[in-house]
């Protein structure tokens, strides 16, 4: 076990990419014993196996239909999308669903397996539908000329997987074409967790879900693209059983049928449909939002180091709440590691009003804490040790950056959070999330060396980990880094680019934080 000890209920063994964290899921899957309770955002069977799965065959599909197999269930919460807003998305969740059942089918024990394609109940009143109806046009037309432009097998393979968009196209291919009424209705939330517990007795839960994009190994020695930084917990004890009453209940709670049960040892996010839809409601209903409230006590516990990965940091009651932490204790430092551009950015050229809003929030966050912090203060942005090939957000300093997606707080000596929410108000007040805080000292110990140590060269001496020094030798060796050849660079240590996240960033009066 990963420098913690079993005998201690807040242990937990701790895994840095996919490359430790696939091989863990896998063996959780051949030693479960009875049952499996999951929820994923996305989770593709036509993942390879890379651990000891392999001893079953080759893919997941292979593992799913051992595992049903030997008589072990396994009930799964699969998050559904938009199809109007997110059709690619929508149809590799009904893909995904589509495969596991045919792996049950294969496997002799369909009966064991439940897999439930969830959209998040919550829906965005009809005047403001009316009021993106725009929006709304164009996006299906758009998806509707790109199928159209498919071989009519193809696009009737792929409409067949798009249960959500067919009622709002009109026509056949290839002359599919938008309905202009009904509205589309536009769902505003989603499942984002990623967790499952094995026999009501571990809990495997973090940021990562199973599909290959996300796989990496701790080298990040790959296309930048291809590049995907991920942090996963395997706890016992409470946790898992509260877990495990989360995934029990979490459709009731979600559509208002039930309230949700008390929690002591799992940090949820949490919002359900409103009982009565308003015409120009946006959101939906906030009904927990314990992992906004742990990170905000716990920075105005901290004293000495915040250590933060977040994929997104969009937050201005977090921002807030650590600005107001560095202005009550003058020794606070804040040590804030960040994706160089957010993927759609950095890889898809992304340019709407999304994505520059997201970037307008990000950058104004990042202003509040630098600016409260001061030099006590670091905003890191992981970049690889060699030649990027190419300039743009997706390079750091010419070389290419590697893709954060973990979510990591560490507060002094005392307590990690990680979970499936970033530090944005969507993760924080919207979508479903989960996580845990750990408080053992060995383990916040163990895990606080592994997470910084990912990112420093192999020497790196003490400096780098202590509280008083943490700031200003991470800075340093960013500065040396930005003057050298990336290929004669240090770790993966670089400085955040916040200017063109400033530069691209747009803001949107009236729209919720929430949104991005």
């Amino acid at each position: 076990m990963a420098g913690a000890d079993r005998k201690t209920r807040d242990a937990a063994e701790i895994y840095l990419t996919a490359a430790e964290a696939y091989p863990a899921l896998e063996a959780l899957f051949l030693e479960a014993r009875s049952e499996i309770s999951a929820g994923f955002r996305v989770f593709d069977i036509r993942t390879r196996l890379r651990g000891r799965g392999r001893e079953v065959g080759r893919t997941w599909a292979d593992l799913i239909g051992h595992t049903l197999a030997r008589g072990v269930s396994f009930r799964l919460i699969l998050a559904d999308f938009d199809p109007v807003v997110r059709p690619s998305m929508h149809r590799e969740t009904w893909r995904a669903t589509a495969s596991l059942m045919a792996a049950g089918e294969a496997s002799g024990r369909p009966d064991l397996l439940s897999v439930i394609p969830a959209m998040h109940p919550a829906r965005v009143g009809l005047g403001m539908r009316l009021a993106f109806w725009p929006k709304i046009a164009a996006k299906l037309r758009d998806e509707a000329r790109r199928l159209n432009g498919l071989e009519a097998r193809e696009a009737e393979d792929q409409l067949a997987h798009m249960p959500g968009l067919k009622p709002h196209l009109a026509g056949e291919h290839p002359h599919l074409r938008p309905k202009i009424w009904p509205v589309a209705p536009l769902i505003p939330a989603s499942h984002h967790q990623k967790l499952a517990v094995f026999d009501r007795e571990r809990l495997f839960i973090g940021g990562i879900d199973l599909n290959e994009r996300r796989y990496d190994t701790p080298d990040h020695d790959r296309p930048g693209r291809d590049t995907w930084h991920d942090t996963q917990l395997l706890i016992e004890g409470p946790a898992a059983r509260e877990a495990q009453a989360h995934l029990d209940t979490l459709l009731s709670v979600a559509n208002a049928r039930q309230e949700p049960p008390e929690m002591r040892h799992l940090l949820r996010t949490i919002s359900t449909r409103h009982r009565h839809t308003g015409r120009f409601r946006l959101s939906p209903k906030t009904i927990e939002k314990g992992l906004e409230d742990a990170h905000i006590a716990r920075a105005r516990k901290a004293r000495r180091l915040i250590y933060l990965e977040t994929q997104f940091f969009r937050s201005l009651p977090v921002a807030r709440a650590l600005a107001r932490a560095a202005r009550d204790i003058p020794d606070l430092r804040l040590l804030l590691v960040l994706p160089g551009a957010p993927e759609d950015v950095a890889y898809d050229n992304a340019k709407e009003g999304d994505a520059r809003y997201g970037e307008y929030l990000q950058a104004k966050c990042v202003h509040i804490v630098s600016k409260a912090f001061g030099d006590r203060a670091f905003v890191m942005a992981p970049g690889q040790p060699k030649h990027a090939g190419h300039k743009g957000r997706a390079s750091l300093e010419e070389a290419p950056l590697v893709y954060l997606h973990a979510k990591v707080a560490i507060f002094d000596h005392d307590a990690v959070i990680i979970s499936s929410a970033n530090l944005n108000g969507r993760s924080l007040r919207w979508d479903t999330e989960a996580g845990v805080t750990l408080t053992e000292a060995d383990t916040v110990q163990h895990l606080r060396y592994r997470c910084f140590a990912h990112w420093l060269p192999e020497d790196a001496e003490d400096a780098y980990f202590t509280d008083e020094t943490a700031i200003a030798a991470w800075a340093a060796l960013a500065d040396r880094n930005a003057e050298r050849d990336p290929d004669d660079r240090e770790g993966f240590v670089m400085r955040y680019p916040v200017a063109p996240a400033r530069r691209f960033g747009r803001n949107l009066p009236g729209l919720p934080e929430e949104l991005v």
